[in-house]
């Protein structure tokens, strides 16, 4: 049965069963406590924990699923990958474990017709109710149920969703090892089933806190490992959709499969990352040094080295991403449509990668020389940190010289930055918050949300917290959050800052200052009481600042536009990756390689108001998440989207996801003036932009100070570039015949000090105080009166503002006889109360007490003659 029976009969089965088929979710997940993907429920995680109700009781996915924690062991194993494909069935509060047991058993052995006498199965220790099913309902023989503990109970490793599970195993035979079934063995038990029974909510991983609203259903099939089961092969890498992948590499590296254990690692490996990469930056991910970015890098460059130490000189991201696309196109067209994209991000990746290693070696090299047995640990984290150069690289180039590394120093060093990087990541304390949140606001419906057409409206305080307590009433100057049955104020959400106006009741008043989520789907309002004593349950009047919501509106369709202008400029891979849309401005962060150059940023803002002036209507509608993708609608960055979307469209050229206010016309944005582009991390931009009134302020003060600039050159506006053209080339003129003054000037003066030298044998002695002289002044005077002499010693000072300055100069040929500026400069520099520094042939010092620069010089002169008679 190759994958396409596979992935068509899984989902045949389920709706078939009255499941409804859901696409596959993005690889980026709108949940802030992953990095990645990677799982099938993550997509369902708000219909599971009751924050948002699910639009069908059953769904059936194939999810695409990236899992980075085993990287380090791929190749290596017979079953691990970084990306594959989940096939799973989900219950929302309608069937529970006694449908989805017997589900499993009928899909496992009469679709894909495996042989039940090699099956077995797992439960959570203490889950008689699923022994009962297995056993009585199902029939399958009591040796074959195993009970095991945390193995078989399932959590995300953050806080939410979790439950006790059941997984079935596939014997593959003695020949795979020990027989006892998984709990012996699981390479020759390989799961290929897990059923979990989501029931539990956890704040830490296996802490269970509390049940969810309902029992839900969540299961879990590797696409791959049934396939390897079902097409009899030994390994995940011997399977259909791998196999040619696998082969590009082999004919990339001119290595065949099978030769060679350890080139045999490599190709799995070449295998897995190539499918990874072209997935993930299909998906919007782009190569940095941070977050998904950096796992993303991680694997483009593991798989370039692999490629590397094997022999390989030609791009290598090139040959396995149009391998992974040729294979994987039918179930995943998007992909072709992304190809250019693909190839170029993860190239320009592996291009700078192969500078790195070349680089990297060269400075291994020079290491290596300074040790004779082991190379420390700290020096193998620098070059891993610092030049990017892969510790097993490090490790394989080592032991070719015989010295071994020191893995522990290395590892103590990286478990350091983990420490940091976890303390960096915020999405824990999210979660961990919205734990909280949930505790206290038990039985609190979803927030009815009216923005969309009211600015006001009149709703009921349902709960009232001060400092995360719940409280029957907030009185006059407490702080603390509202939250209300329904209510026109916007809660931050897909880069739009949250809504700011007033909440009052017949018994008081308070300010609202800022609309949060506290859990998705109800609305907090923060507020400071100004008047009174609002309370629970009363009846309240709510209004938005409507002058600030506007100009919120303005920056809001002016990002799609200028996402739109982006696009366009630059092509479909400016995808956004971030956004602030803020009263009168907005910042938006996209994926690209380069700086945009002055013709680029001209192009986009031209492009952008041209759209604005062209007024067109800006309309927005509901549709299903598969009808809106099929428009061509484009997801904003940090939004969460449930089976149904708000489109919001723009005249022809923007359509998109989004659950933000706008304008009804896109003349209503005003003049839009980008003020800035930037970059904030590898293949990452930030263009910052004002809309509205704010920018026709910024538009005035700009003609302001240029008014001002043009009467300063006593011309008009429209003339004053031609005018500071002229006069910068008269300044230009200005300062050549000034130059030309001081260096006249200068050789006149070191004339006037050398035309009468005293002298010690046949060297000068030049000691002189050359008053208002600039500190470079003196130095050019001193080479220049050392070069008039020949062969002597040259010592200048000047006192400027209360402070000494001092130059000592000293020829080469005295140089050469044991003489030094340095030690000449120092004396003198103490009677000034400084220090100095320099060379053997010029040293500079200074000092504050300028008073005492005569003294100085005399006892330079002093030290000279005593100097070159002892010479």
């Amino acid at each position: 049965m190759d994958h396409n029976a596979i992935r068509n009969g899984f989902i045949d089965f389920f709706v078939e069963r009255g499941h409804t088929r859901v696409p596959s979710a993005s690889l980026i997940p709108p949940d802030p406590t992953l990095l990645l993907t990677n799982a099938g429920m993550v997509q369902f995680k708000p219909y599971m924990l009751g924050e948002e109700k699910p639009p069908y009781p059953r769904a059936v996915t194939v999810q695409k699923v990236a899992r980075t924690s085993d990287i380090d062991i791929i190749g290596t194993t017979a079953r691990h990958l970084t990306f594959f494909e989940m096939l799973g069935n989900f219950s929302f509060g309608d069937y529970f474990k006694e449908k989805a047991i017997p589900y499993a058993y009928d899909l496992i052995t009469e679709v894909f017709g495996l042989d039940p006498d090699r099956l077995w199965y797992t439960i959570y220790n203490d889950d008689d109710e699923a022994a009962e099913i297995w056993l009585d309902g199902v029939g399958v023989p009591p040796d074959r149920l195993q009970r095991r503990d945390r193995d078989n109970f399932w959590q995300m490793g953050v806080p939410g969703p979790c439950g006790p599970s059941s997984e079935v195993f596939y014997d593959k035979g003695p020949e795979y090892g020990p027989d006892g079934g998984p709990v012996v063995d699981e390479e020759r038990f390989t799961e290929i089933w897990n059923l979990v029974f989501m029931q539990n909510v956890q704040d830490e991983p296996y802490h269970v806190v509390g049940d969810l609203p309902a029992k839900n259903i969540d299961t879990g099939a590797g696409l791959e490992r049934i396939a390897m089961v079902l097409q009899q092969k030994d390994t995940v890498f011997e399977i259909d959709t791998l196999v040619p992948i696998r082969e590009a590499g082999e004919q990339y590296v001119d290595h065949r499969y099978g030769d060679d254990e350890q080139v045999d690692i490599s190709l799995r490996i070449l295998a897995d990352h190539g499918r990874a990469m072209t997935f993930l930056i299909n998906d919007g991910v782009v190569p940095s040094n941070e977050g998904r970015g950096y796992v993303l890098r991680r694997l483009i460059r593991r798989a370039v080295r692999r490629a590397w130490t094997l022999g390989g000189t030609e791009p290598v991201t090139r040959v396995l991403i149009e391998a992974t696309i040729e294979m994987m196109k039918d179930a995943y067209p998007e992909l072709h449509r992304g190809r250019d994209h693909i190839l170029d991000s993860a190239g320009r990746e592996e291009e700078s990668f192969r500078r790195t290693l070349e680089t990297g070696s060269a400075l291994l090299d020079a290491e290596l020389d300074k040790v004779s047995d082991v190379l420390p640990g700290t020096v193998a984290f620098k070059l891993h940190d610092t030049y990017g150069f892969p510790v097993e690289v490090t490790t394989e180039i080592a032991e070719e010289r015989g010295v071994a590394v020191d893995r522990e120093g290395f590892d103590a060093e990286m478990d350091q930055q983990r420490e940091k990087a976890k303390k960096a990541w915020k999405g824990s304390d999210v979660a961990a918050e919205a734990e909280e949140y949930r505790k206290v606001l038990d039985g609190v419906d979803l927030t009815d949300f009216l923005g969309y057409e009211f600015e006001d409206s009149v709703s009921r305080i349902v709960a009232l917290l001060r400092d995360g307590e719940s409280v029957e009433s907030l009185s006059e100057g407490e702080e603390g959050e509202v939250f209300l049955d329904r209510t026109p104020f916007y809660a931050e959400a897909g880069g739009q800052v949250g809504d700011s106006g007033t909440v009052w009741t017949e018994t008081g008043s308070a300010v609202v200052t800022d609309t949060q989520f506290a859990i998705q789907g109800i609305n907090s309002h923060r507020v400071k009481v100004a008047k009174g004593t609002i309370r629970l349950d009363q009846e309240a009047n709510a209004e938005i600042d409507r002058t600030r919501r506007e100009r919120i509106r303005k920056s809001h369709t002016g990002t799609h536009i200028l996402h739109s202008a982006l696009r366009s400029v630059l092509g479909d891979h400016a995808r956004q990756a971030g956004s602030l849309v803020e009263a009168g401005r907005l910042r938006f962060d996209f994926s690209h390689h380069a700086a945009l150059d002055p013709d680029e940023l001209g192009a986009v803002e031209a492009l952008a108001n041209d759209h604005v002036i062209e007024n067109a209507r800006v309309t927005s509608f509901e549709t299903s998440k598969q009808e809106a993708e099929a428009m061509g609608a484009i997801a904003f960055f940090g939004d969460k989207y449930g089976e149904t979307v708000r489109v919001v469209e723009a005249g022809s050229f923007s359509r998109e996801l989004c659950g933000g206010t706008h304008t009804s016309t896109t003349g209503q944005v005003g003049p839009l003036i980008v003020t800035s582009e930037g970059s904030i991390g590898s293949n990452m931009r930030r263009v910052e932009a004002l809309t509205g009134s704010a920018a026709y302020e910024h538009i005035v003060g700009l003609r302001t100070e240029l008014e001002g600039v043009a009467s300063a050159l006593q011309t008009g506006p429209g003339n004053v570039g031609p005018a500071l053209t002229a006069l910068l080339k008269r300044s230009k003129d200005q300062e050549e015949r000034l130059d030309a003054f001081e260096d006249r000037y200068r050789a006149e003066t070191a004339g006037s000090l050398t035309s009468d030298p005293e002298r010690v044998g046949s060297s000068a002695i030049v000691v002189a105080a050359v008053p208002g002289a600039s500190s470079e002044d003196l130095r050019l005077l001193a080479f220049q009166a050392r070069d008039k002499v020949k062969s002597g010693i040259v010592v200048l000072g000047t006192e400027r503002g209360g402070k000494a300055q001092l130059v000592a100069v000293v020829s080469s040929d005295l140089v050469g006889r044991g003489v030094s500026a340095r030690s000449v400069i120092a004396g003198p520099a103490g009677v000034v109360g400084g220090g100095g520094g320099g060379d053997d042939e010029v040293a500079q010092a200074g000092g504050p007490n300028g008073e005492n620069l005569s003294e100085a010089l005399a006892a330079a002169g002093d030290e000279l003659r005593t100097l070159l008679t002892d010479l």
